[in-house]
């Protein structure tokens, strides 16, 4: 029989986008994607779209070094509410009340820079905006700033942007009308998306301001996705739909992203809360 493993966790939220954040040693044995699924289990386990694996860092001048596993036990590239989650504990874990005013976060997706606010929301630099398919993996000829999809009877319009993880973004006229799991569940498995996608459904209120559901690779539709908020901006506003700063209404709250366009890194800022700590053994 394998021994137990006994992980203490913190449960966070950034906007109903939840996640256990775990700080362990940069050698130490993981759950493996059987047992992430079990913890996940909102009725069995914990509960959480994300499990946050914080590690020492990798790399000289960053704070930590970070690993993303969604629901179903898969690891991905990056998560923006995730990142600023992961940034909050690090503030606050830090000795004697000491702050920073910038924390690097390295992760698969690269190095993050993320800066908690003197009203307790973080905002992190997501980096720069990729179009290219390569970047998601998209299996396309060239960058173009729409492509379309035939998914049974229905052709499916969007913009594909990687945010450090994969997205593509459908305009909609009602969020709330939007058959989120059914077309998201689609396109996330589509043969052109090899390593799969998350998928943004946004409904443009005014140049500045959106409503925005997504159906997230790995984990369904969440309360909230940072990245998919990133995409919706990056994808409106490279369709000149969208001012730099827009306000994302998600069904769990509101973040703030800010792009100034084509080059440019994107920002992405809200809330992250810690809900309680405890001990699992698995």
């Amino acid at each position: 029989m394998l021994p137990r493993m006994r992980l203490d966790f913190v449960k966070m939220h950034g906007l109903g986008n939840d996640f256990i954040v775990l700080e362990l040693p940069a050698n130490a044995a993981l759950p493996d994607p059987s047992q992430w699924r079990a913890l996940a289990d909102r009725h069995t386990g914990i509960g959480f779209d994300q499990a946050l694996v914080l590690q020492p860092p990798r790399r000289a001048g960053t704070d930590a070094f970070y690993r993303i596993f969604n629901a179903d036990g898969g690891e991905v590239e990056q998560c923006g509410n995730g990142a600023r989650c992961a940034a909050a504990l690090l503030q606050r874990r830090r000795p004697n009340g000491a702050t920073k005013t910038l924390l690097r976060l390295d992760s698969a997706g690269g190095v993050l820079h993320a800066r908690v606010l003197a009203d307790g929301d973080v905002s992190v630099n997501m980096g720069v905006p990729d179009f290219s398919p390569l970047s998601l993996p998209f299996d396309a000829p060239a960058r173009a700033p729409r492509y379309t999809l035939q998914l049974a009877a229905q052709q499916i319009e969007f913009g594909a942007v990687s945010i450090g993880n994969p997205h593509v973004v459908l305009r909609v006229a009602d969020v709330a009308q939007a058959p989120v799991a059914q077309i998201g569940s689609a396109l996330q498995s589509n043969a052109r998306f090899p390593r799969q996608v998350n998928v943004g459904f946004m409904q443009i209120l005014d140049r500045g301001a959106i409503r925005l559901r997504v159906y997230e690779r790995g984990v369904g539709e969440t309360l909230a996705c940072g990245t998919g908020a990133c995409a919706a901006l990056a994808v409106g506003r490279s369709h000149g739909l969208l001012d730099a700063d827009v306000q994302v209404h998600v069904p769990g709250g509101t973040l703030g992203v800010h792009w100034e366009g084509e080059g440019e890194p994107i920002w992405l800022t809200g809330p992250a809360t810690e809900s309680f700590e405890g001990c699992v053994e698995i």
